[in-house]
């Protein structure tokens, strides 16, 4: 129903446009700023549903849609936990789209298989999580009971990749693709349609962790793993060299700020279905999925960035799936490499205060 709505306003503002003054400046129309946040939705809480909030109720962006992928959580579980919450936010007009429940080559006998060979992958997903990838089905499970209650709305009749093609070409080059989970639905999208990336404003995803080795030694291994990529390096590598007219990277600067105690005290100052629902089930993890969501709508959180040439590894060894960066001048030549902005650094204090009320206004009249 949005475009037959946008229509009629365009039309009644042509209609009021000659009871302007004729000495009125034109007023200039912000450039409408669509988007669609694709996620391997991991619930309840936790940083992939949470990442839903800097896209609700604010002013000037339009959420057209959600599409869940295999990551985190099952695709089919992670489907089930976005429509949950947005019941519970009360914004149930807002659809979901089921996506891909495998990668495209990587398989659990090829990651036991790794794991042999190269040592032991901290963060598995749907996978075993921070266990054991040993007795993990080939295929996703059925959906067990959600801690959060079972959604009674259902999924967009369209999967995830055709959802993505139909929304990018209704609004071209004004929809902004956010990825925060593996890139599998993005690289569906474009095998299918060669214009896809094209067609769209630009691409932000979280991912691409860069000389985080030390990382894994000094800190928390989980957190410098860059789980989106490994989980399956071959749609990363189709993704992030198809022709986007702009690639935003949310990387290591995502491990820079965490959930915290403080953070959900202040966000439980204000009670609906919302705070409550984060307070219970919130979790001291960095604020990834949120970040990436936050700098995708409102880009001037960043306060330091680098572009550079960047590829994944595809190749099966102790680096697949890696990104790997180049300046110019030593970049590989005659491939098919894009630029990417890196993001460095970011305001924090405003990212956090804003996350904080978005949080408590995220509720819809649904």
């Amino acid at each position: 129903m949005r475009r037959p709505i946008l229509s009629a306003l365009l039309g009644a503002c042509t209609v009021l446009a000659p009871l302007a003054t004729a000495n009125a400046a034109p007023a200039s129309t912000p450039a409408p700023n669509y988007v669609v946040l694709d996620n391997d939705y991991l619930g309840p809480g936790g940083s992939n549903i949470q990442a839903i909030i800097p896209l609700l109720n604010r002013p000037g962006v339009t959420l057209l849609g959600l599409t869940s992928v295999i990551g985190d959580d099952w695709e089919n579980a992670g489907t089930a936990h976005a429509l949950r919450f947005l019941e519970i936010t009360h914004q149930t007009q807002i659809p979901v789209a089921n996506g891909a429940t495998t990668p495209l080559v990587n398989t659990v006998a090829e990651t036991k298989l790794r794991e042999q060979q190269f040592g032991v992958i901290p963060w598995k997903g749907a996978w075993g999580g921070l266990g054991s990838i040993e007795h993990v089905p080939a295929t996703q499970p059925p959906v067990g009971k959600l801690p959060e209650g079972t959604p009674h709305i259902a999924a967009d009749s369209l999967p995830a990749a055709m959802f993505l093609i139909r929304e990018v070409h209704a609004h071209p080059h004004q929809v902004t693709i956010i990825a925060a989970g593996p890139l599998t639905n993005l690289a569906l999208a474009i095998r299918i349609d060669p214009t896809f990336a094209a067609t769209a404003k630009q691409l932000v995803f979280m991912g691409g962790l860069l000389d985080a080795s030390m990382m894994s030694v000094t800190g928390n291994a989980d957190f410098a793993s860059d789980f989106n990529l490994i989980m399956d390096p071959e749609a990363a590598r189709i993704a992030l060299t198809a022709p986007w007219a702009s690639i935003t990277c949310v990387g290591n600067v995502s491990n820079d700020i965490m959930m915290t105690p403080e953070i959900a005290n202040r966000i439980d100052e204000k009670h609906n279905a919302v705070t409550d629902y984060l307070k219970k089930y919130q979790a001291p993890l960095p604020l990834w999925d949120e970040l990436t969501s936050a700098i995708a709508v409102d880009p001037t959180l960043i306060t330091k960035s680098v572009t550079a040439v960047m590829d994944v590894n595809i190749e099966h060894g102790m680096d697949y799936g890696h990104a790997h960066v180049w300046p110019d001048s030593t970049a590989p030549k005659g491939v098919n490499l894009r630029k990417v902005k890196i993001v460095q650094s970011i305001d924090k204090t405003r990212f956090i205060n804003e996350f904080v009320s978005q949080s408590q206004n995220a509720m819809g009249t649904h």
